[in-house]
């Protein structure tokens, strides 16, 4: 059989000069923003679990441990809400095509998220403050909202990405949108896998994100109570997640399967509609071909529909002007499994854990563990940026499936180089400013010269009997 000519996969009409520099930038904010993500959503909630924990038992280092993360958490804010800022621009300057013509659709869930953005400011200076000026429990109810309203945040910007997948609640007339029903826009069937895979990676990132800046000093024997309770605070909420998230994670894989064929097809870089199709490892699409990639026979269709002989819709199957380019099937697909990898290689650090709890109620005892657990932030990281890879870049060459194209989303106007790099200048500032103001509190915090060594409404008695005195 002759492969499959996939250069028809270029659209025959011109891109515009401005859509690269369009896409590698929204690639490039999306993927800095995204990383704040679960510190708005998660990392709230562990510094709620720690606040909580030093309330009911008196412990003041719970207490320490939360009044910290509380700071970390303002800056981590800031930084999103200047980063999330330039991501708003960009949607009305970089795509009128898609706000000219969706704007009363994929306006809603962004007007929504705006509502949440405000709760959340209001709540994190409430929080933040009123360390020195509250009692112990309406202080503490004080950052519910904080965590609640990263919640509804997330999911209003999800809920606008799924629509794009699986556009739904609008009708059209002439290729204009003459009505909208809200419930519809918000609420498509691609929103609640997407929703809830993102709410357990964000607790996943933060958990194990956390956990690494503990198991670092742990490594460097720093063994206190301190760093053991910021450490398990931290690594269980992730472990726990874990698998959970790959069941979530196999749902939402065939949910796509049923319902974005075509993205399906680019996942699994399959060239032709068959039956009884492998699971490919690695390998990049060729010439119509995938090659050097590992075969795990039947795999994909048993996956897809349980049965070796499920049929999943190839390359082929896409209309050839709609077809993606295979840079972009091999960059879904390669990102496709760098999750799936990263995720079991997570899950298997949160079954080592589990094992020796269940065995001693005590961490592992080998160095690897940790040294493991140092670095598991930065491969969650890298999952969940693969993971917006997958759903990103797998619904090329669309910007709303099946009713606008991305180039004919972009502008037509000015030089977006000019804008991308001014946006680089942006987020390196903003980006090193964070990182020099974080290093700066952790050297603080180390070295004791702060105001926290006697904790707000936390029980008396010096900071260090604390620190060393307790046990889990």
């Amino acid at each position: 059989m002759a492969p499959l000519d996939l250069a028809a996969g270029i659209i025959a009409a011109v891109d515009p000069p401005q859509l690269l520099p369009a896409r590698q930038q929204m690639a490039f904010t999306l993927a800095f923003h995204i990383i704040l993500v679960p510190f708005g959503v998660a990392f709230t909630f562990l510094m709620l679990v720690a606040n909580y924990r030093g309330i009911r038992r008196g412990d003041s280092t719970a207490l320490l441990l939360a009044r910290r993360w509380s700071k970390v958490a303002a800056v981590l804010f800031a930084v999103g809400a200047v980063s999330g800022t330039v991501l708003s621009f960009e949607l009305g300057l970089l795509w009128p095509g898609l706000m000219g013509r969706f704007g009363a659709a994929y306006g809603i869930p962004f007007a929504i998220e705006g509502i949440f953005f405000f709760l959340e400011a209001i709540f994190v200076a409430i929080y933040l403050y009123g360390w020195q000026r509250m009692r112990p429990w309406p202080h503490f109810w004080s950052g519910v909202p904080v965590s609640l309203s990263g919640l509804g945040g997330t999911a209003s910007v999800v809920s606008a990405n799924a629509w794009m997948n699986q556009p739904g609640g609008i009708t059209m007339h002439d290729g204009q949108v003459v009505a909208v029903d809200t419930w519809g826009v918000l609420f498509t069937r691609a929103f609640w896998y997407e929703a809830v895979h993102m709410f357990l990676a964000a607790y996943i990132v933060a958990g194990f994100v956390v956990a690494g800046v503990y198991a670092a000093g742990m490594l460097k024997g720093r063994r206190d109570y301190y760093h053991r309770l910021g450490f398990l605070i931290s690594f269980t909420t992730a472990a726990v997640i874990m698998p959970v998230q790959i069941i979530v994670g196999d749902i939402a894989a065939r949910e796509v399967f049923l319902h974005e064929p075509a993205k399906f097809a680019t996942i699994e870089a399959l060239p032709r509609t068959s039956t009884h199709v492998p699971e490919v490892i690695g390998g990049v699409l060729i010439d119509g071909e995938v090659r050097y990639g590992i075969e795990i026979p039947y795999a994909a269709s048993i996956l897809a529909g349980y049965r070796p002989d499920t049929k999943i819709a190839g390359l082929d199957a896409i209309p050839a002007e709609y077809r993606p380019a295979p840079r972009l099937v091999n960059t879904v697909h390669l990102a496709f499994n760098v999750m799936v990898g990263t995720g079991f290689a997570l899950l298997g650090l949160a079954a080592w854990f589990a094992w020796a709890w269940w065995r001693r109620r005590d961490l592992p005892r080998s160095r690897w563990f940790l040294r493991c657990s140092a670095i598991a932030g930065v491969v969650s990281i890298i999952s969940m940026e693969c993971g917006w890879i997958v759903t990103e870049v797998g619904r090329q060459p669309w910007t709303v499936v099946g009713l606008l194209l991305t180039r004919d989303a972009v502008t037509r106007s000015g030089n977006v180089w000019y804008f991308f790099a001014g946006a680089l200048v942006i987020y390196t500032v903003i980006g090193t400013a964070a990182i020099l103001v974080l290093r700066g509190m952790h050297r603080r915090w180390a070295a004791g010269a702060e105001d926290e060594r006697d904790v707000p409404y936390g029980p008396s008695g010096p900071e260090e009997a604390q620190l060393g005195g307790e046990k889990l």
